[in-house]
C-alpha cells in the first residue's frame, strides 16, 4: 500500500495519521467480531445479521446527528434486508453468541462507514489509507501476540494464498475502492451496495464449485439490484424553468 500510494504517504502529515486511526478502530472491531462470530453461528445466518449495518447507519445518524435519511434509503435498505434474508436465512433463525458478535460487528461497520463519510467531506482520505491499514495490522498483532494458540508459520500452501488474496483483494483493494467512492456517495448507498456480496458469492460459486443458483438466489439477488435501484433513481420531478417572451 505505501508503494501504491507513496505520493500520498511522503506528504502524510499529523491530521492524515489521526484519521486513520480513527478509521481504523471501527473497521478493526468490525472484521474481528465478525471473524470470531463465524465460530459460533453460521455464515449464511452471519451474512444476513451483518447486512443490518444498512439499517444501523440511518438510524445512527438520526441518533447523533439529527440526520434525516431520505424515504427512498430507508425503503433501499429495507428491499435489500428481505432480499438478503431470502439469500440466508436456511433453517430455523435463532440467536446465539455468535449472531451477538455479528450483531456488534455490523454496528462497528455502520460507525466505520459514518466516519468515512463525515471525513471524506472535508479532507482527501487517500492521505490516510496508509495509516488506518497500518493501526489494523498493529491491532491485530497485538490480539495475535497475546493468543496462547496462534500458529505464526503454517505449512499449508494453500493457507498463504489465502492470506494474499485477502490482504490485496479482499481488504486492501476494497476498502480503498469503498473510502474513495464515498466522496460520491452516502453512507447508506455504499451499505446496500455492500448486500451485493453474498450474491457474487454464490454465483463465484457456481462457476468455480459448481453449485446450484436457487431461486432464493434468484429472487434475492433482484431484490438487493432493486435495492440499489432505488438508493441511486432521483424520483423527484425536474423543474422546467418558463421563459417569457420579451417580445
Amino acid at each position: 500500500m505505501s508503494i501504491v500510494f507513496w505520493k500520498y504517504v511522503k506528504n502524510m502529515n499529523l491530521e492524515a495519521i489521526k484519521t486513520g486511526f480513527v478509521l481504523a478502530v471501527p473497521m478493526f472491531l468490525g472484521i474481528q467480531l465478525q471473524t470470531v462470530a463465524l465460530t459460533y453461528t453460521t455464515a449464511s445466518q452471519c451474512s444476513f445479521i451483518a447486512g443490518l449495518t444498512v439499517i444501523i447507519i440511518p438510524i445512527l445518524k438520526l441518533a447523533l446527528y439529527r440526520t434525516n435519511t431520505p424515504l427512498k434509503i430507508w425503503i433501499a435498505a429495507l428491499t435489500a434486508l428481505t432480499g438478503l434474508a431470502i439469500i440466508a436465512i436456511q433453517d430455523k433463525f435463532t440467536i446465539n453468541f455468535g449472531d451477538f458478535l455479528t450483531i456488534a460487528g455490523a454496528f462497528a461497520f455502520a460507525v466505520y462507514l459514518i466516519s468515512v463519510e463525515k471525513h471524506s467531506i472535508s479532507k482527501n482520505l487517500l492521505y490516510s489509507i496508509v495509516p488506518m491499514f497500518s493501526f489494523c495490522a498493529l491491532f491485530t498483532f497485538c490480539l495475535a501476540f497475546t493468543d496462547p494458540h496462534a500458529e505464526w508459520f503454517p505449512k499449508s500452501d494453500t493457507f498463504w494464498l489465502g492470506v494474499v488474496y485477502c490482504a490485496l483483494f479482499s481488504t486492501a483493494f476494497m476498502y480503498t475502492v469503498s473510502n474513495i467512492s464515498q466522496r460520491y456517495l452516502s453512507a447508506e448507498r455504499v451499505a446496500v451496495i455492500y448486500l451485493f456480496e453474498p450474491v457474487f458469492g454464490a454465483i463465484g460459486a457456481f462457476f468455480i464449485l459448481g453449485e446450484n443458483l436457487s431461486w432464493r438466489l434468484l429472487l434475492g439477488g433482484t431484490l438487493i439490484f432493486s435495492a440499489t435501484i432505488i438508493s441511486e433513481v432521483n424520483f423527484k420531478k425536474p423543474k422546467i424553468k418558463i421563459v417569457a417572451d420579451k417580445n
